[in-house]
């Protein structure tokens, strides 16, 4: 349990991520945010990855020079108020194949606000005050960024659209300038923290380009917050084909070595067998449940890690992980660490 100080003052959390993984989990979580209850969330605070370059993001980041505003968006919708009418304006996508077809309005709102303010973190901040979201939002950088990936064959490809349709494993990832910085904000906000969280979320287009960001690696490894990674349920075409649960976890240590997880969590209730047919269609398959060396990964991370098994799974067609019950594993998560390092009385 934790002790009576860090009940009553809450707890500061901090996601890192990307895509439908990060704002499910936001969802979950922004339950806990100011109840002033046991394992209370005093703080919450989301660091988005901004290399995104398809879809309406990609046409306003061409068209507008902007940051890519679309996963910056589903993390606001995520953190707002689930009964506001803004938040349906804000998922709202234009139907058609003219100018408008395919864009969100929360995308457009984004880009009007940078515009309006000259500042794109301004508008993120203006965007989610105007949602009244439960928490923070930090794009990993303010950097025109690029991700490029050296593949096995030895082919270099610029683009996350591009190498996520490229079907080949991925030898080498970096960011293009890779030299970028973060906000200033956001290192604060991981330096603050009591739990960091790393995932889910598209491993090589989500994930790792925040840890590629300089200094934010370090920032994690030096902080003496509780960290998580919780793993994706099912591998991505044209990304992780056949990855492991153990490959997922070897794949980040090899890009952000600083970083000790205290805990690995992974989702042990099987797909249905309808499920698991649809996904094979597309090339992906469940991860975690046949991993016979998910168990011992002492020489992937710290033998002081553990791998905590549940049922993260949500009811429905699509393979989601459910936001409440993934939420609340964070929060037991975050209990054990504390009663493992509390002293007897």
């Amino acid at each position: 349990m934790q002790n009576s100080s860090e009940e009553n003052r809450g707890l500061n959390l901090v996601a890192l991520g990307g895509g439908t993984g990060l704002s499910t989990l936001l969802a979950g979580l922004k339950q806990l945010v100011g109840e002033r209850q046991s394992d209370w969330l005093r703080n919450l605070a989301a660091i988005v990855t901004v290399s995104d370059d398809g879809g309406s993001s990609g046409r306003l980041r061409e068209e507008l020079q902007m940051l890519p505003p679309g996963d910056i968006r589903n993390c606001m919708i995520a953190l707002s108020e689930d009964s506001s009418l803004l938040s349906r304006l804000f998922r709202h996508r234009f139907r058609g194949s003219g100018e408008l077809g395919g864009h969100s309005f929360g995308n457009l709102f984004l880009a009007a606000l940078t515009e309006v303010t000259g500042d794109f973190t301004e508008a993120v901040r203006l965007s989610s005050e105007v949602l009244a979201s439960k928490g923070h939002i930090y794009p990993a950088t303010i950097s025109d960024v690029r991700l490029v990936a050296e593949l096995e064959d030895g082919t270099v490809v610029r683009g996350e659209t591009h190498i996520s349709a490229s079907r080949a494993a991925i030898r080498r990832l970096r960011l293009e300038p890779e030299q970028c910085l973060p906000l200033p904000e956001a290192l604060r906000t991981i330096r603050a923290a009591d739990v960091i969280t790393v995932g889910p979320g598209s491993l090589y287009t989500s994930i790792l380009p925040n840890l590629l960001v300089a200094k934010v690696s370090r920032a994690i490894g030096e902080s003496q917050a509780t960290k998580i990674f919780i793993c994706n349920l099912m591998t991505q075409p044209g990304e992780t084909d056949n990855y492991s649960a153990r490959q997922h976890l070897e794949t980040v240590k090899r890009y952000a070595p600083e970083i000790h997880f205290e805990f690995v969590v992974v989702n042990d209730k099987r797909i249905t067998r309808e499920q698991v047919e649809r996904y094979a269609l597309e090339g992906a398959h469940q991860i975690g449940i046949n991993d016979d060396l998910i168990e011992s990964i002492a020489d992937v991370l710290d033998q002081s890690t553990r791998v905590i098994r549940a049922n993260l799974l949500e009811d429905g067609e699509k393979v989601r992980h459910d936001s409440k019950l993934l939420a609340r594993i964070v929060i037991e998560c975050r209990q054990q660490a504390c009663s493992q390092t509390a002293v007897p009385a």
